[in-house]
């Protein structure tokens, strides 16, 4: 009974979205398959080939190697280990969730330790260039130049969000992994199965929120709290819309700027969803973590943290260029 009344409240909501999900299923239906089509087109191809090879590298013991040539620059600047350095590169050039499955890889092998593992997840997982010059850059802006700018305020951010965890209590010493123990065939052969569910894990929260955010239009909610949040605030409905609906899906989020116009807001909001990543992002990284005994409370903070900066860099440039 007491578990009963502490689950009461997500309960209700959960009964009152299998009725909205009713009363809506043609949206929802549509939305599904569109979410669909953006994984078996965007999410898939990019981010499944990064995710066998960040695992096939952490098998071969890559975060050994580099906690040997990055220990004093990863110690001064982010106060973890030199095998932890090896994280904030992959999450940059692989997207989300791509940093937080390496960094649970390296927890699990025992490359670094599950309070540095937590740590680092709160600025090594990060948008990939990929997603933010593509999708972003040319996608909404229609330019290369602003998405590789985007790139590198998100980058800069993820520096500053690590120099804010640097004054944390410092990681343990972890002896570094040796290169001549691993079997190159079996390493791939882990590399692969572990990608394989982590992949399907991200479509599938993808495809939840896709649908979350169709049901709640479909019936009108989402539409009228943009509304009144536009009209109390002076924004567009539109620019509402993207932050809401960003705040659940990076890619949602990332559809609903365009059309809007170019300028110093548009860019800070652009720079701010792909920093946060939506709700979206930290369930597939709660999902990646699965097995590891890492703790997600510090990925959301620093999200949240990355996000704040990049959105500020970002409107300082726009008014730059606007």
């Amino acid at each position: 009974m007491r578990d009963l009344k502490r689950n009461r409240l997500p309960l209700l909501a959960g009964l009152a979205l299998l009725a909205a999900l009713f009363m809506n299923a043609a949206a929802a239906a549509g939305a599904c398959r569109e979410a669909l089509r953006v994984c078996a087109g965007l999410l898939i191809p990019s981010l499944f080939p990064f995710f066998v090879l960040s695992g096939y590298l952490n098998q071969l013991g890559l975060p050994g190697l580099l906690g040997y040539l990055c220990a004093p620059a990863a110690a001064r600047f982010f106060g973890v280990s030199g095998a932890g350095a090896s994280a904030f590169l992959i999450g940059l050039l692989g997207g989300y969730p791509t940093g937080a499955a390496y960094i649970a890889d390296m927890a699990r092998s025992g490359a670094v330790s599950r309070a540095e593992a937590e740590r680092l997840l709160a600025f090594c997982n990060n948008s990939g260039p990929a997603f933010i010059v593509g999708a972003v850059g040319v996608g909404v802006f229609g330019s290369v130049k602003l998405g590789l700018l985007l790139y590198a305020v998100h980058a800069l951010a993820a520096f500053f969000t690590g120099l804010l965890f640097r004054g944390r209590r410092p990681c343990g010493e972890i002896q570094p992994l040796q290169l001549d123990t691993a079997d190159p065939a079996l390493a791939l052969v882990t590399a692969v199965r572990q990608a394989v569910p982590a992949i399907l894990q991200v479509c599938g929260f993808v495809l939840c929120f896709s649908v979350l955010l169709a049901v709640l239009d479909g019936g009108g909610m989402l539409t009228k709290l943009c509304a009144l949040l536009a009209g109390r605030f002076g924004f567009d409905v539109r620019f509402v819309r993207a932050m809401l609906t960003g705040l659940f899906e990076l890619g949602s989020g990332t559809a609903a700027l365009q059309g809007l116009r170019a300028g110093p807001e548009t860019l800070a909001l652009a720079a701010f969803l792909v920093g946060w990543g939506g709700l979206s992002v930290c369930f597939q990284t709660l999902g990646v973590l699965a097995g590891s005994q890492i703790k997600g409370a510090l990925h959301m903070t620093g999200r949240l943290l990355s996000a704040g900066i990049a959105a500020l860099l970002a409107y300082m440039l726009g008014l730059l260029l606007f």
